[in-house]
């Protein structure tokens, strides 16, 4: 290639890998109030109701991907897939699944969309396939061999490096023995810092320099109002802006000195939530554990199946409802033939 094309077609990737950055951060006049809240949602769209039905149950021992390919199995096809699955559950190798280990395994589940964007990622830029991931071949996956010197606007060339800096600084955080080299969970934390505890300051430093804009440390309401809102043509601020001002004062401001500092915006993005999983692993072991030494053997599990898995089975009334509803339909439309 001719090496002022080539120059051309780097200079065109690194203003669309610039583009994306400021398009990411530019705030629009529509509701984008929670685009900063870290939330960790429920473990199934289904209501949990175990008179009825084991649907929110399913998702959240298996997934929801997973619980699909369970419904469409033979109750010996579940059953015998469910004994399998009890084996890796048991990490200890003692026979049973106690609390722990079916909390441990439930959380894995709910992970699983973040593991496979890990794992795309990973073949990506792991460059010499060693099964690591190193700053450089990070660095130069991602901005190329250059450094942003080859950007004429200023705002550009900032904003590069801005990003640049960005990453290093989580991948310094993300990598724990500071070996300058991510293993799978390292490269885990530096692609999802939210979901580690030890990535917490680093998520609220992040905010904190999207938001304060005058560098000043804290962020003011304004500043506040400005990273969710923008009046286009002296638009009205709506409703749920005014809201967002009340909250700002009246429950995010909680040493009312007008300002948020680091931890106030801690609490904002990242808020205590009720552990699901935790929950959920009890719910299970309660219902399951029949001789009540708060654990479940094999048997325990296996006798109770259709609570934690799926089958064509558990789905029959909900089957004959469907092809009921189906049969009327062809029948209304008179595309049944004639014996």
């Amino acid at each position: 290639m001719d090496e002022d094309v080539e120059k051309r077609t780097v200079r065109m990737l690194l203003r669309l890998l610039v583009s994306s950055f400021l398009l990411a951060g530019t705030s629009f006049a529509v509701p984008t109030k929670e685009k900063r809240v870290h939330r960790h949602g429920d473990l199934s769209d289904h209501p949990h109701k175990d008179a009825t039905d084991f649907q929110y149950d399913h998702e959240a021992f298996l997934g929801k991907e997973d619980a699909k390919t369970f419904d469409q199995l033979t109750p010996e096809e579940s059953k015998e897939r469910l004994a399998k699955i009890i084996g890796r559950i048991d990490i200890n190798k003692d026979g049973f699944v106690n609390h722990s280990e079916l909390h441990y395994w439930i959380k894995h589940r709910q992970r699983r969309y973040i593991e496979e964007n890990v794992n795309k990622h990973w073949r990506e830029y792991d460059v010499n396939q060693d099964d690591k991931i190193s700053w450089e071949e990070y660095k130069n996956t991602t901005y190329g061999y250059y450094h942003g010197e080859e950007f004429d606007d200023v705002e550009e060339k900032d904003t590069y490096k801005a990003m640049l800096t960005r990453d290093q600084r989580r991948f310094k955080e993300a990598d724990r023995d500071h070996d300058g080299i991510a293993t799978r969970e390292e490269f885990t934390a530096f692609l999802h810092p939210e979901e580690f505890d030890h990535m917490r300051g680093l998520v609220v430093q992040e905010t904190m320099d999207d938001i304060d804009k005058n560098g000043d440390g804290k962020v003011d309401i304004d500043e506040y109002i400005g990273d969710m809102f923008t009046p286009e043509n002296g638009e009205k601020e709506p409703d749920w802006v005014l809201t967002e001002r009340q909250h700002f004062h009246q429950i995010r401001d909680e040493n009312k000195n007008g300002y948020l500092e680091a931890a106030e915006v801690a609490q904002w993005v990242l808020p205590t939530e009720v552990d699901h999983a935790d929950n959920e692993a009890k719910h299970l072991i309660h219902e399951t554990d029949t001789n009540k030494d708060e654990k479940m053997s094999k048997e325990e599990i296996l006798v109770n199946w259709n609570m934690f898995v799926g089958s064509q089975a558990t789905n029959y009334g909900e089957d004959l409802t469907k092809r009921h509803d189906e049969e009327v339909l062809l029948r209304r439309t008179n595309i049944w033939e004639e014996d």
